[in-house]
């Protein structure tokens, strides 16, 4: 047996973060019944994506209003217990200090998903707004149904505005994991949006032998899918990315009722981000999508894409192309400081 039923979630988030953990929840039993083993669900989910949110910025200038928008999107945030820092395996393990009187760190949105994740059997790889300290970070989390949290990625580059409001991660947390899921042994790590317009940083995975590449996303643009085929050639990994897709009116309050000069002069009805999730093969083969205009909201069977992939067909890719093997030179190396390289053992 080494097939694993994938699927790809082109979600929204909603207004809040409890209403969000709902549609997450429904979305994984829906995939459940349909036997899907992977799950994947977009960049910044849970705690949402502010699209068109200027948060009152000029060049020299940080109006009032701008300083509201920040404290509900931070209060909207989730707390999964980590430090600013990263406390690695130490908060994976649930080693961290725990303040008196609790049970666990953070907000229980960490404890709430390892319970979906158990209920369901599903593997989930689920985009997270983390905030640790006072600042806030774009993750993803990796979530196995019997072994709860196996670790964390925090982008390392947010692009453009997002520089404003999302601190950068460790190169650390680039490092793969591991698991098994029916007697299939899964490398996994994720490049989040714009990261895998990264060349150096998409080989750091490649180096570390995963079989699965995870992206999720809010670009919307149809140049997203060549990439996706382009990291699933050269990775021969199956490649899984899940993208924001949403109207205008479906984004946050606090950013639709923003000052009239922060306001984006748009149709509530249009889509301010269209989608184009999709899943891809180890030989750069279109298994599913890319699909637009189309969310859980509207339509939550088609925003469901699932496919039955074949975890050997990485192996068999192996056989011309291994970029950080069979077909390297070593004359050319990478070395990222704060991550080990080496494959994580299996």
């Amino acid at each position: 047996m080494t097939k694993l039923k994938v699927a790809v979630s082109q979600a929204h988030s909603r207004q809040t973060l409890a209403n969000t953990l709902i549609a997450l929840k429904r979305t994984a039993l829906t995939a459940a019944s349909r036997g899907v083993n992977i799950l994947l669900f977009p960049e910044a989910y849970l705690g949402g994506y502010p699209r068109t949110a200027t948060f009152g910025t000029r060049f020299g200038f940080r109006e009032a209003h701008g300083r509201e928008q920040f404290l509900h999107y931070f209060n909207g945030a989730v707390d999964l217990g980590d430090t600013p820092a990263g406390a690695g395996d130490d908060w994976v393990d649930k080693k961290l200090p725990v303040a008196k009187g609790k049970q666990y760190r953070g907000d229980g949105t960490r404890e709430t998903l390892e319970k979906i994740a158990n209920e369901t059997g599903i593997l989930m790889i689920i985009g997270v707004i983390e905030r640790a300290g006072g600042s806030l970070y774009c993750s993803a989390l990796y979530v196995d149904p019997t072994r709860g949290v196996l670790g964390k990625r925090r982008k390392v580059m947010p692009t453009g505005s997002e520089r404003l409001v999302w601190a950068q991660g460790s190169p650390s947390t680039l490092k793969a994991v591991t698991t098994e899921i029916k007697g299939v042994q899964l490398t996994l790590a994720a490049a989040i949006c714009w990261e895998n317009y990264m060349p150096l940083l998409r080989q750091s995975l490649y180096s570390q032998n995963i079989n699965l590449y995870l992206a999720p996303t809010v670009d919307s643009r149809e140049t997203w899918l060549p990439l996706m085929r382009t990291i699933a050639l050269e990775g021969r990994a199956v490649v899984l990315s899940a993208s924001q897709c949403g109207r205008y009116k479906e984004l946050p309050g606090w950013v639709t009722q923003a000052p009239e000069g922060d306001k984006v002069n748009s149709d509530p009805d249009a889509w301010a981000s269209g989608g184009g999730s999709c899943i891809i093969g180890p030989l750069g083969e279109v298994l599913a999508g890319p699909i637009w205009n189309v969310n859980d909201n509207s339509d939550p069977d088609t925003a469901l894409q699932i496919v039955e992939v074949d975890f050997e067909d990485c192996l068999r890719g192996r056989l011309d192309l291994d970029l950080a093997g069979s077909y390297s030179r070593n004359e050319f190396s990478l070395k990222v400081e704060g991550l080990d390289l080496n494959p994580p053992p299996i």
